[in-house]
C-alpha cells in the first residue's frame, strides 16, 4: 500500500501534463522513499527507469544500455549496448520527440562516479536536443551532499537546467501512525520517535508483533535490521566513518557545543566543526537556536536529529554486552522500557510543533503562526536558566502561543500552566499571549477548570484526530 506524498505526487503530476521538456531533482536521506515516489509517479507512464550502480563506467553503460531497450524496444533481444553515453541519450532524444517519455536515473551520484564526464554531456543534450522534446527527466540521489553541491549547486555543469526539486523528508507523525494503524496512540508515537518518520523502518514493524517484540526484533538482536543500521549509513555516506561516530558518541553523551563535543571525541575543533557540517547535511545532527534569538551564538547547541541514530545511541552502545549474549528482552525490560517515557520527551516536542503548524494550516489558531521553535534564556529575577518547549509566533503582529509538553503517566496540573506563564512573562517582544498544554496522559480537574479562550489542552489522543 503507497501512503502519503499526496503534495509531491501532485507536483509532480502538474510538471507532467505541462507536455514540455522537464527535469525534476529529487533527494533526500536513505530509506525515505525516493525511489517509491518515483515508481508510483511513473506507473500507468511511459518510461526509462535505470537506476546506476558502484562500479565503473561500462558496467553502467550495459545496465542503461538495458533499461532503454526494455522501455521503448520490448520486442527485441540481444542487443548490443550503445557504445558511449551520447549516443544513448541521442536515442532517448529521437523518441522523446514523439511522444511523452520520463528517463529516471537513479542513484545518479554513483553514475556521476564511474562516469566523470556525465554532468557535462546532459548539459550539452539539454541545452541543445532535450528542451525542444517531451522529455521528462528525473534525476534522484541519496548522497545530499553530492546532490545539493554537484547537482543544484552552481558549480555544476548542470546548474540552472532543473525545472523543480523536492528534498523528500520523512513522514510526520501523523503520517506515520498509517503503518501501525492498529496501534494504541501512545504506541504509535514511539514508533514515530525511533522511526523518525522513515519509511523503510515504518514498513519493518510488523502489527502482529506488540511493541516490545518489534524493538527487540529490530534492534536488540545481531541478525535485526537496525542493529548495525547507523554503521552502514556512516560506512555509505563518509569515508573516516569513526571519527563521525565519535562525534555522535559524544552528543549522545550530552554535549552540546563544539568545544564539548571535540574533547568528548578526542578531536579539535577544527575537525570536530568539520565533521558536524557533514553530519548536518546528513540530516543526522542539527543546529539549533533559540526561537526569536536565531542571530545569537551563545544560544545555539547540537543535537542528534535522526530519531533512528537518537535511539540507537542511547540504548544499544551501552546494552551491546546483553545483545549480544542473546538477551535483548532483558536490555528492553531493564532499560528501554523504564526510560522509554523520558527519552520520548524531545520527540512528543516535535510532534506537538507539527500537530500546531497542521492545524495552523487549518485555521485552527486563534492566531496565525508564521515561525515555531523551542526557546531558553536566563531569568534575571530568579536567577536560572529557563526553557519554554513551544514558541510558535508571528512577530509582524506581536502574537505568540506558548506550549508546555509532557509525555507522562500523570494528568498534567495548574503547576505547569502557572510556571509556563511565568516564563513566557520573560519574552516582552509580543503584547497578545495564549498557551497551549500538551500531555500524553490529559488533564487535572483543576486544570481544567482554570482553562479559558486563552488556554488550549491537547491529549495525545486529540493529535492523532483527524479533521474532515
Amino acid at each position: 500500500m503507497f501512503i502519503g506524498r499526496k503534495y509531491e505526487l501532485n507536483e509532480l503530476e502538474t510538471l507532467y501534463h505541462s507536455d514540455t521538456f522537464q527535469m525534476p531533482v529529487i533527494y533526500g536521506r536513505r530509506r525515505v522513499g525516493k525511489s517509491t515516489i518515483i515508481r508510483e509517479f511513473t506507473k500507468d507512464k511511459k518510461c526509462i527507469f535505470y537506476t546506476a550502480i558502484e562500479s565503473g563506467s561500462q558496467r553502467n553503460l550495459e545496465l542503461f544500455s538495458a533499461a532503454i531497450y526494455q522501455s521503448l524496444m520490448p520486442e527485441m533481444e540481444g542487443l548490443p549496448p550503445f557504445t558511449k553515453y551520447e549516443d544513448a541519450f541521442a536515442f532517448i532524444n529521437r523518441a522523446a520527440k514523439k511522444e511523452r517519455l520520463i528517463l529516471v536515473i537513479d542513484e545518479y551520484p554513483y553514475l556521476a562516479k564511474s562516469e566523470k564526464s556525465i554532468s557535462s554531456l546532459l548539459q550539452k543534450h539539454i541545452d541543445e536536443y532535450f528542451k525542444d522534446s517531451k522529455l521528462f527527466l528525473i534525476l534522484c540521489g541519496s548522497s545530499m551532499s553530492f546532490m545539493e553541491h554537484q547537482v543544484l549547486g552552481y558549480q555544476s555543469p548542470l546548474y540552472g537546467r532543473r525545472t523543480a526539486q523536492f528534498f523528500i523528508r520523512p513522514f510526520d507523525y501523523l503520517t506515520s501512525a498509517q503503518f501501525i494503524p492498529n496501534y494504541c496512540e501512545e504506541d504509535k508515537a514511539i514508533v514515530y520517535g525511533i522511526t523518525g518518520g522513515i519509511p523503510k523502518y515504518l514498513e519493518l514493524f510488523d502489527e502482529k508483533k506488540n511493541l516490545r517484540e518489534n524493538i527487540i526484533a529490530l534492534f536488540l538482536k545481531e541478525n535485526g535490521y537496525l542493529f548495525e543500521e547507523p554503521a552502514n549509513l556512516l560506512k555509505q555516506e563518509l569515508r573516516d566513518a569513526s571519527r563521525y561516530n565519535s562525534v555522535i558518541e559524544a552528543i549522545a553523551a550530552g554535549a552540546t557545543k563544539v568545544s564539548e563535543i571535540a574533547g568528548k571525541a578526542g578531536l579539535d575543533v577544527s575537525a570536530a566543526s568539520h565533521c558536524l557540517e557533514s553530519l548536518i547535511e546528513l540530516g543526522i545532527v542539527s543546529k539549533e537556536s533559540a526561537v526569536t534569538e536565531e542571530n545569537n551564538k551563545k544560544k545555539t547547541y547540537y543535537s542528534i536529529s535522526d530519531a533512528m541514530f537518537r535511539f540507537w545511541y542511547r540504548y544499544i552502545p551501552g546494552g551491546m554486552d546483553v545483545i549480544l549474549s542473546k538477551n535483548g528482552e532483558y536490555l528492553y525490560d531493564e532499560v528501554i522500557a523504564e526510560t522509554i517515557s523520558d527519552y520520548m520527551g524531545i520527540v512528543f516536542e516535535q510532534m506537538c510543533r507539527q500537530y500546531l503548524l497542521r492545524v495552523n494550516k487549518e485555521n485552527m489558531l486563534p492566531l496565525k503562526i508564521l515561525n515555531v521553535g523551542r526557546w531558553w534564556g536566563n531569568n534575571p529575577d530568579k536567577k536560572r536558566e529557563e526553557e519554554i518547549d513551544i514558541v510558535a509566533y508571528n512577530m509582524l503582529k506581536k502574537q505568540a502561543l506558548f506550549g508546555e509538553c509532557k509525555f507522562r503517566n500523570e494528568l498534567l496540573g495548574t503547576e505547569v500552566f502557572d510556571s509556563l506563564q511565568e516564563k513566557a512573562a520573560l519574552l516582552k517582544a509580543f503584547s497578545e499571549k495564549t498557551f497551549c498544554l500538551f500531555s500524553k496522559s490529559g488533564f487535572t480537574e483543576s486544570l481544567k477548570q482554570k482553562a479559558s479562550k486563552s488556554v488550549w489542552l491537547v491529549s495525545l489522543k486529540d493529535m492523532y484526530v483527524i479533521e474532515d
